[in-house]
């Protein structure tokens, strides 16, 4: 009964305050004492871990944590998730996934740091990601998502040269078949509006709460 949520709540909250704080030893500690009281993987990943990933992505957003703390965070992310991976399975043993996107930096364009944390925390709300790299030209995003059936190509850019090439993406791309997210430091919802490009995010974690909302379609 009650006092279980309780616990469950208490537990995650701890989750959640461990990640923020880069605390990777305490996060796996805590992890495997909720898995051994029975908590579910799933809900340790929303409530624990990608709630964290947010209100971090929240205080990235009003300058109140930097790029070290955000990869420090993203680095708990992954190796929280790789402890929890043998736990998300379905009933006949895949990986739960709610969908997949395939992510890159657009050709031109050698930036990884923006693009790198989407994809830890993208993996980390349950969507398979694949990682293109750096200076990826347009066709290949369109090849990706294709051959592995991605609700979303994710680009990023961070220099205004490199920007335009967003704009063949979105051109190639077989309009409905496919969501295109941008991202970066000169990108702007103005510029995703003009490119007619699906959804623009400011940083890594509402990129994710992004993707989670188009591949559920909530």
């Amino acid at each position: 009964g009650g006092e279980d949520t309780a616990a469950q709540g208490d537990i995650l909250g701890s989750i959640a305050a461990a990640i923020r704080r880069g605390q990777q030893k305490k996060l796996l500690a805590l992890i495997q004492e909720a898995l051994q009281s029975g908590v579910d993987a799933q809900d340790i990943l929303s409530g624990g871990l990608v709630r964290g990933m947010n209100e971090q992505g929240e205080d990235f957003s009003a300058s109140r944590a930097f790029v070290p703390e955000m990869l420090i965070a993203a680095r708990c992310m992954t190796a929280a998730t790789a402890l929890l991976k043998p736990y998300m399975v379905d009933e006949s043993g895949r990986s739960r996934t709610i969908g997949s996107a395939c992510i890159g930096t657009v050709r031109g364009d050698m930036h990884d740091i923006g693009k790198n944390l989407v994809k830890i925390i993208f993996e980390g709300s349950g969507i398979q990601v694949y990682d293109l790299g750096a200076d990826v030209p347009a066709e290949r995003f369109i090849e990706t998502a294709m051959a592995h059936h991605c609700g979303i190509i994710a680009c990023s850019s961070l220099l205004t040269t490199t920007m335009q090439e967003m704009r063949r993406i979105v051109g190639l791309a077989e309009k409905g078949s496919v969501a295109i997210m941008v991202g970066g430091a000169p990108i702007s919802q103005s510029f995703c509006d003009e490119i007619g490009a699906d959804v623009y995010t400011a940083d890594a974690a509402s990129a994710a709460r992004a993707a989670v909302k188009l591949l559920t379609k909530e």
